[in-house]
């Protein structure tokens, strides 16, 4: 297994990956999961699919960088009170835009220029989001479509 393991989720609309960061416990699954339960809509244009819960495998292949779960837990997702649910999954898909979970008070409004994560020698697009506001699945869908690049 060629790349670099890290703690995070990633989920997916068609070919645009969102890598969502947090420490231990601060809702990168639970949004996840809010992601997977979004009807499609002028602000959602397809399905969101989970790449990987918890653990997602890095590869920087040429200019891309592509997610992929850790084979043990693919298709699994945590639900907290709940339990590890099975899910349809993505086997892998091109990270476009990454998801730093952090307090409402540290988001700028507008944020100017807009920020960049370098990932294995790649710029992407970063989004800072409050992981359970109401409005979080819905941010990271437009931050995904717009932010993610084509």
């Amino acid at each position: 297994m060629d790349g670099e393991l890290i703690h995070a989720s990633a989920v997916a609309i068609e070919d645009r990956v969102a890598l969502i960061r947090g420490p231990s416990g601060s809702g990168k699954s639970d949004l996840a999961l809010r992601c997977l339960g979004l009807a499609t809509s002028p602000l959602v244009p397809a399905p969101f699919r989970l790449v990987a819960d918890d653990c997602v495998l890095l590869a920087r292949e040429g200019d891309a960088l592509i997610a992929r779960p850790a084979p043990t837990i693919a298709g699994r997702l945590e639900v907290r009170g709940v339990g590890i649910v099975a899910v349809p999954h993505l086997a892998e898909g091109r990270v476009r835009l990454v998801v730093d979970l952090c307090r409402a008070s540290d988001i700028d409004r507008l944020p100017d220029p807009a920020p960049l994560a370098t990932l294995a020698g790649i710029d992407l697009a970063l989004v800072r989001l409050a992981p359970f506001e109401a409005s979080a699945p819905l941010k990271l869908a437009l931050a995904l479509t717009r932010l993610g690049g084509a």
